[in-house]
């Protein structure tokens, strides 16, 4: 007999996401549905505006991914009247972009993801001594790693504990059978926790010194940045880099050993492929610096064929809404997608009606199929193109937690290849910052192109796409009479959130959760793991609001029934 298992919402992420899941007799998923729950209606708003003002609309389609809608805004209305921006301006533009890769992956594992593996009424069993003396077997120079610190960390927890107020630490599947990890392991883990609550704060700073503040950035206009100020101060370029050299310690004496750690605890899941979907990935590539060098490879690999990559073409991407609440089925260009609702409701039951419309996010294909996209996604690419930057990061960190390539594409291989790409990231903003450095000890101190913007076509189209921390970000622009006709995103979680398609082709998620064995149906924390590894963000991924204000669903948190 099989059983249904619904979670919603899934918590730790942004926005609302509800996930159905059969199981056998075994407690084996046979089949997922992934569900987004949440609505917005930015692209509805955007019509008839001035492409100007783009870019701050459009970035409010997220309250974390601020920065990246922002710029792949104003880069699509720049794409569509063809102006290029000044080598500064993109400088300033990555140095803003690659801090938050930074930050997002460390916020990402540590406070939406590494409570899935650490089990924090373990910590408090741990011997602090044993737990300063066990780091040093995952670094040679682990991070704020005394006895009397960790002693600090464990008396933190339990006033938590004995208080009554565990905040975020409430409801978590504490003492499940599938946590692998001592409780000196565990105390090691919650210790940088806490640390990369500093760091965070530390990264949005650096952050605000470039884009102004953050979330909700106002640096970006059509043609350059305004953070003129901000470059030619010597004093703000020196207090940006010092939080990353900061930031940098944290992740190469913190992060990256942490995620050794869990790679040693959790061989066997990924050994047995846990989280891995049909190996399609595709990316975009770009962040120029230096001569004719960039961080990321553009491409798209199928089915694991690591030993060929096509190049990525754009005009590929297409969206369409077989299995999602909106009325137009029909495969299309973002440049004329249509997002009218259409909510045909649940079940009587509460559950999804998953032979027909069941989610508010579109199914993008590129060239008619599936794709996962993000840092996994990135790392590879990298890897198998023989980046002269990413490939040996990978292979250091390949060597050092015994992994192979095949072995990223599993659940907490997502995790590594996030880890790998933060340290990348990090390392390359001083190369960036070399790049804008080295422009103003020449005087170029230019940030913005002059345009008229009457003199511009009055009709244009045009996308902005950019590789952002959770995968390919495109914004579609379409212009006629100097107004914007239709706009479309289509984000990295509607990649890896899409629902099933024509051909019944499961999204990322969706496949990503075949097969995998629950050991208690009643407390799912598998599925939470496989699915935190792809860092979703719902808010993104749909497209509607229900202006009507009616009651779309009802939440049940861990609920189990049989069919």
């Amino acid at each position: 007999m099989t059983k249904k298992i619904i979670i919603d919402p899934i918590t730790r992420i942004e926005g609302h996401l509800r996930l159905e899941v059969e199981v056998d007799e075994n407690n084996i998923i046979t089949e997922a549905w992934a569900s987004g729950q949440l609505f917005r209606g930015i692209e509805t708003i955007l019509k008839g505006r001035d492409p100007r003002d783009s870019g701050l609309i459009a970035q409010r389609i997220c309250g974390v991914c601020t920065n990246v809608h922002y710029r792949a805004s104003i880069s699509a209305v720049e794409a569509a009247y063809g102006i290029e921006i000044p080598d500064n301006a993109e400088i300033i533009r990555n140095l803003v972009t690659l801090s938050l890769f930074v930050q997002d992956h460390i916020v990402h594992y540590y406070h939406l993801h590494s409570l899935d593996f650490v089990d924090i009424t373990s910590a408090l069993n741990a011997d602090c001594a044993k737990a300063s003396h066990d780091a040093e077997s995952w670094s040679q120079h682990p991070y704020r790693n005394s006895q009397g610190h960790l002693e600090s960390v464990k008396e933190k927890l339990e006033g938590f504990v004995k208080a009554g107020r565990l905040g975020l630490f409430t409801n978590g599947y504490w003492g499940h059978s599938t946590y692998r990890f001592s409780p000196e392991e565990n105390l090691i883990h919650m210790n940088h926790y806490l640390e990369a609550l500093r760091i965070q704060r530390e990264l949005s700073k650096a952050v605000a010194i470039f884009a102004g503040k953050t979330p909700h950035p106002q640096n970006l206009v059509v043609g350059g940045v305004t953070s003129v100020a901000d470059m030619l101060n010597p004093q703000r370029l020196n207090d940006f880099l010092f939080i990353i050299k900061e930031v940098r310690d944290f992740i190469e004496r913190a992060y990256i050993p942490d995620m050794v750690m869990l790679i040693n605890a959790y061989r066997d899941s990924i050994k047995a492929g846990e989280g891995r979907t049909v190996g399609n990935f595709m990316c975009c590539g770009g962040y120029r610096f230096g001569k004719n060098r960039q961080l990321f490879e553009n491409g798209v690999i199928r089915g694991h064929n690591f030993e060929h990559v096509e190049p990525f073409d754009p005009t590929k991407i297409t969206e369409e809404a077989s299995r999602s609440w909106y009325e137009n089925d029909t495969p299309l260009s973002p440049y004329e997608g249509d997002t009218t609702p259409f909510y045909t409701d649940l079940n009587d039951d509460g559950s999804l009606k998953t032979e027909g419309k069941y989610t508010w996010v579109k199914a993008p294909r590129y060239d008619g199929d599936v794709m996962e996209v993000g840092p996994l996604a990135r790392m590879i690419m990298g890897y198998v193109k023989h980046s002269a930057i990413i490939r040996p990061y990978m292979e250091r960190f390949m060597k050092r937690s015994d992994m192979e390539l095949l072995d990223f594409s599993t659940g907490l291989g997502r995790n590594a290849a996030r880890a790998v790409e933060a340290q990348i990231c990090c390392d390359y903003l001083f190369d960036t910052m070399s790049d804008l450095i080295e422009n103003i000890k020449y005087y170029d101190e230019t940030t913005w192109t002059k345009y008229v913007f009457e003199e511009l076509p009055s009709e244009a189209r045009g996308a902005g796409i950019f590789e952002v921390p959770r995968g390919v970000l495109g914004h579609f622009v379409r212009i006629e009479e100097s107004k914007i006709a239709n706009y479309q995103a289509v984000v990295p979680t509607t990649w890896n959130a899409s629902p099933k398609g024509i051909n019944q082709d499961r999204g990322a998620y969706e496949e990503a959760l075949i097969g995998l064995q629950l050991s208690d149906p009643s407390a799912p924390l598998e599925v939470l793991r496989i699915v935190h590894s792809f860092d979703p963000c719902l808010a993104c991924a749909v497209h509607v609001i229900d202006a009507t204000k009616k009651e779309l669903s009802h939440y049940k948190i861990m609920n189990t029934y049989s069919l």
